[in-house]
């Protein structure tokens, strides 16, 4: 999960549908700092997006990319777009928008792989909106990779932002209305609900994508699900 808990609170932004808040760009501005250093969970997704693309060429849209830090871990042969509520340093492949407010795309394009790391915690009720606007930019043969809080953790914290609180079965539920999850998996283990810091436990978590039974629901800090498309038919 955030690895901090403790950033202040601003004040939330419109609230469009009535019943929950939405923080904008004044928040995200200064709460994407605080991902330029590389976090566990980012590097643990970089190593699954080169594993996913191989030596083929693709192109990847961060969903929520913050300061774009995951593209520092990429492979070459992978083409890095991001889009975020605040883009720090603009660049021709890095978009802002509000990402309630509007769908998630990038001019148009199709994607061989779509990431979205610590994001549908905060996108509260549009959950399943942006499910559908993921999968209409998906390639037919391409991998959507999402992570989600394990909020049943034995020692649970909340992040005061969030907005978009459930239990995995229910996410993942939802999830697969529009896609086949093919894997999923803790993005580390610890007894307290936060990412390894120590490097011993970093080095021998990074390479764990496995889930075990019991252990994984009430100590896996946040899951990993590696998704493809849910095929017309089947919708």
């Amino acid at each position: 999960m955030d690895e901090s808990l403790s950033a202040a609170k601003p004040e939330p932004g419109d609230d469009p549908d009535g019943t929950v808040k939405y923080y904008k760009r004044d928040f995200w501005s200064q709460e994407n700092l605080r991902f330029t250093k590389p976090h566990f969970r980012l590097e643990k997704a970089a190593r699954i997006v080169n594993k996913i693309a191989g030596d083929a060429e693709c192109e990847l849209l961060d969903v929520g990319c913050g300061p774009a830090t995951l593209a520092r871990f990429l492979k070459p042969s992978i083409r890095y777009y991001g889009i975020d509520m605040a883009i720090q340093q603009p660049a021709p492949n890095l978009l802002e928008a509000d990402l309630v407010k509007s769908p998630i795309g990038f001019e148009g394009k199709q994607f061989d792989v779509v990431i979205a790391q610590g994001f549908f915690e905060y996108i509260g009720t549009y959950q399943e909106q942006k499910f559908a606007e993921v999968k209409d930019i998906l390639a037919d043969d391409g991998k959507f990779i999402v992570t989600y809080v394990n909020f049943s953790h034995r020692e649970r914290q909340i992040y005061w932002p969030y907005s978009n609180i459930q239990p995995l079965a229910e996410f993942q539920a939802s999830l697969c209305r529009y896609f086949v999850v093919q894997r999923s998996f803790p993005t580390s283990y610890n007894w307290n609900h936060s990412e390894p810091n120590r490097q011993f436990m970093r080095i021998t978590q990074m390479p764990i994508m496995v889930s075990i039974p019991l252990i994984s629901r009430i100590l896996g800090v946040e899951y990993f699900f590696i998704c493809s498309k849910l095929p017309t038919t089947q919708l």
